[in-house]
């Protein structure tokens, strides 16, 4: 996927007088991290809000406040439940030498056999799997081939799904 590069400008503005950002239409977002002092931006709200809702909780984001770039992952992503639009972003800064551990969501394709066939029930045990690596080698999302599924009783392990060469797989 191509870098995705976010403007921002840092803000003094905290507490209940973010309100008149967002109706300037900025969006109030905090970048932190282990080697990073936690800094209060803003962001466009109406960019953020495109770029945001197309991404997972493992796609990079670089983030250029005033001139200054960050390679982060979103944490979190707070909504207005009425409206539907973001009203604050966590952005965690990481260090692109370092390994980390993260959670990657699991997509699965292919048509299983036995649902098609015995009218069996898919039973999904994990939406995403635990993996370490460079923040640069981090998939977006890991596909799971449920073809092989031919009866009932039949599974796919944590073991025949092909990751990459440099992710490591933590969970059983």
């Amino acid at each position: 996927m191509e870098k995705i590069v976010l403007k921002a400008v840092k803000r003094n503005v905290t507490g209940k007088q973010v309100k008149a950002l967002r109706r300037a239409g900025q969006l109030p977002a905090v970048i932190y991290g282990r080697h990073v002092e936690p800094i209060s931006i803003s962001l466009e709200a109406h960019t953020a809000n495109l770029v945001f809702s197309k991404l997972t909780s493992s796609t990079l984001v670089t983030i250029d406040v005033e001139g200054k770039q960050y390679a982060a992952l979103v944490r979190e992503k707070q909504r207005n439940y009425i409206k539907g639009n973001l009203t604050h972003v966590d952005l965690l800064a990481l260090d692109l030498t370092e390994k980390i551990r993260t959670k990657v969501q699991l997509v699965f394709t292919g048509v299983a056999s036995a649902v098609k066939d015995f009218s069996a029930v898919l039973v999904h045990r994990m939406s995403a799997l635990e993996v370490e690596c460079l923040p640069t080698d981090l998939p977006e999302r890991i596909s799971v081939d449920i073809s092989s599924i031919k009866e009932i009783g039949n599974s796919v392990r944590v073991h025949d799904i092909p990751m990459p060469g440099n992710v490591t797989v933590m969970e059983d």
